[in-house]
């Protein structure tokens, strides 16, 4: 039997089972709500990106308690804009930490923040969802006992890149990178780099550029990539980056000599006019309307509701933030089961969420002994469809994303440098995910 977002669509079914709106029998010392801060990008550039995920904490949080929260006790979210830094964000974090109303954060969409708060979490002991948050770095040399990140992180998103783009262009001489300039843009660099070495180690990168952060003009990165005229463009901008170089690069017909690789394409696809036939995927398996997600009546229902609400379809940031909240709601009704019906302390919610497995509106994510996160991956290339005014994913593949994911404790660049060859061969082809 399903549930309804009565106050957004009439018809946008909700089941009992995805949403885990089932209440478990009275507890007792419930509070009065559940606090929750939730961190992302509001302002700035970097807003495109991260404003999606803020709507769907709005929508996931206003849907759950409307069908009766978790366990009878509605959410409450207090919102942090990332836009302020990481010294106001560290702030923030650590005065809403203090107020025991606030018994979890969803935190955070930058890479950098997450790093940098790792500690903080560490020393004030509450249980922490990584939404966003890719960098490898993050688990690779200290354990975080309450920081979990369910959605994956750099090493599977950019070895299924190097595969994508391999499986299509199995000729490739010549390759250029354009990232941002920090630890996200260069550790994607550096994995997909390892991958073209092991895979293809005749392919010659002839460019490697990395632009701040926020630019507002990339006139001479084109300028050079022009004059390169490699093969491949591989790119893991973002947000008002991503669009301010498709919109820049595009009248002077970079992406008509050279084939794209945008891996953060899809969140920008309702923003700019992307080129057809450019390499992009969801940094996991967050992709709104792929063949799981569009066979699975509540993501239909969330993505409409999404919709109805925000006049746009749920971008991969989004989804990231409602599979995040799937999360977390699970970890409270796993502990309380686990304790007889008690409401669950910070502790209690963090052991519930160390080895979790658990279905979200894209697939499955299942959680590591290091608490990381391991969750297919999704690359495409965009395509015209008489559905959408806007370009969708096509001739898709999904990457498994357990054998991507280098093993606990393992560096992720010696890893690939390991791989068996055939690994390549042995992979699903563009096409192969209908």
């Amino acid at each position: 039997m399903s549930l309804f977002f009565k106050k957004y669509m009439a018809a946008a079914a909700i089941s009992l089972t995805a949403f885990g709106l089932a209440v478990p029998a009275h507890a007792q010392e419930k509070p009065a709500s559940l606090g929750v801060g939730v961190f992302s990008f509001t302002s700035g550039a970097t807003a495109a990106y991260g404003v999606p995920g803020r709507n769907a904490a709005e929508l996931m949080i206003e849907t759950i308690n409307a069908n009766g929260g978790i366990a009878g006790v509605p959410l409450k979210a207090s919102y942090v804009d990332e836009g302020q830094g990481t010294e106001g964000v560290i702030t923030e974090f650590r005065k809403l930490a203090a107020d025991p109303a606030n018994q979890a954060m969803i935190a955070a969409l930058s890479s950098g923040n997450c790093m940098a708060l790792a500690p903080v979490v560490d020393e004030l002991k509450i249980p922490t969802v990584g939404w966003n948050c890719d960098t490898h770095q993050l688990f690779a040399k200290s354990a975080h006992p309450y920081y979990f990140r369910p959605n994956g992180n750099t090493v599977p998103e950019f070895l299924a890149y190097a595969f994508y783009m391999l499986s299509v262009k199995p000729d490739v001489k010549t390759v250029a990178i354009i990232n941002p300039d920090y630890a996200f843009g260069h550790d994607a660099a550096n994995i997909f780099k390892a991958a073209l070495k092991t895979f293809k180690p005749d392919v010659q990168v002839v460019a490697e550029l990395f632009p701040k952060l926020g630019s507002a003009t990339f006139q001479t990165e084109i300028s050079r990539l022009t004059t390169a005229r490699p093969d491949v463009i591989f790119s893991n901008l973002w947000g008002g980056d991503l669009e301010n170089f498709v919109r820049q690069a595009t009248p002077r017909g970079l992406f008509r000599s050279s084939q794209a690789i945008f891996a953060l394409g899809e969140s920008s696809l309702q923003n700019v006019a992307m080129p057809e036939g450019a390499i992009i995927g969801v940094l996991g398996d967050g992709w709104w309307n792929s063949p799981d997600a569009a066979a699975n009546p509540d993501t239909k229902a969330f993505a409409e509701a999404y919709r109805a609400k925000y006049g746009s379809y749920p971008v991969f940031p989004a989804m990231k933030m409602a599979n995040s909240f799937l999360y977390l709601k699970q970890a409270y009704e796993t502990a309380m089961q686990k304790n007889g019906g008690t409401w669950p302390s910070r502790d209690e919610v963090a052991e519930a969420m160390r080895g979790s497995t658990v279905k979200t509106f894209t697939g499955t994510t299942v959680t590591r002994e290091d608490n990381d996160g391991i969750v297919d991956q999704i690359v495409g290339v965009t395509v015209k469809s008489p559905d959408f005014d806007f370009p969708v994913l096509g001739e898709m593949v999904r990457y498994d994303g357990e054998a991507l994911m280098p093993p606990v404790g393992e560096d992720p660049i010696a890893w690939i440098s390991t791989l068996p060859a055939d690994l390549l061969a042995s992979q699903p082809k563009p096409g192969s995910y209908k």
